[in-house]
């Protein structure tokens, strides 16, 4: 697997992605199996990668996971994969991954994204990263579908560091980062439980996760 990225027009920015593994991810996904939570959960990292891999303004996608097996499907789709290297702390992760992808595309701007956004849209993603509080020279963030967390932080890489964990758009905010604002709806659309994988699917989520919605008879 080759670590050049591709030539985007515009400003081009590596993204990373933190992904638990599927084992251990979505446990609010109340009422489901387990092994159709772990399904759900690698289909949602799948379709996100894939989504930003077909932005245009995205030149490299580096994910982070300790799940070996599940790194090589990942690795398939076109974003290489490391270890993470702080399980226990989410933004120990992004900064250690965002380190490694500067090392790697040291042109490229970083951008932290969840991995839990089925129904990604590419040009709500270009649209964000189009933005002048992300293409600035301070940190930039997306809030959430319920405005409270952070689907999206993007800043120079001297400045990286993310806030992500309760109440992450509060602070963000408090530490100076610039919100965007606008509807991008699918890149808002994180899913934690059953109703917000419902609207995602209203939406229209990526083939991955439609697959194991159709398996399981759900939305």
């Amino acid at each position: 697997m080759s670590d050049t990225p591709h030539a985007p027009t515009g400003p081009t920015y590596a993204v990373v992605v933190p992904v638990k593994p599927p084992s251990r991810g979505k446990s609010r996904l109340v009422g489901l199996a387990d092994g159709a939570r772990e399904e759900l959960a690698a289909a949602f990292a799948l379709d996100t990668v894939t989504a930003c891999l077909a932005a245009r303004h995205v030149g490299a996608v580096l994910v982070a996971t300790d799940d070996a097996r599940f790194s090589a499907a990942l690795a398939a789709t076109g974003a290489p994969c490391i270890p993470d290297g702080d399980s226990s702390d989410l933004n120990a992760t992004l900064r250690q991954t965002a380190a490694e992808a500067r090392r790697r595309w040291p042109a490229l701007r970083a951008v932290a994204l969840c991995a839990d956004l089925p129904a990604l849209d590419p040009d709500d993603l270009d649209a964000a990263l189009e933005d002048p509080r992300i293409s600035g020279e301070r940190a930039g963030f997306v809030a959430d579908a319920a405005g409270i967390g952070t689907t999206l932080y993007s800043a120079p890489w001297e400045h990286f560091d993310p806030r992500y964990g309760e109440g992450s758009r509060r602070a963000h905010l408090d530490a100076g980062a610039g919100e965007v604002l606008g509807e991008l709806t699918t890149l808002r659309r994180d899913v934690d439980d059953l109703p917000d994988l419902q609207a995602a699917a209203a939406l229209g989520v990526g083939e991955h996760t439609r697959r194991v919605l159709d398996a399981l008879g759900l939305f």
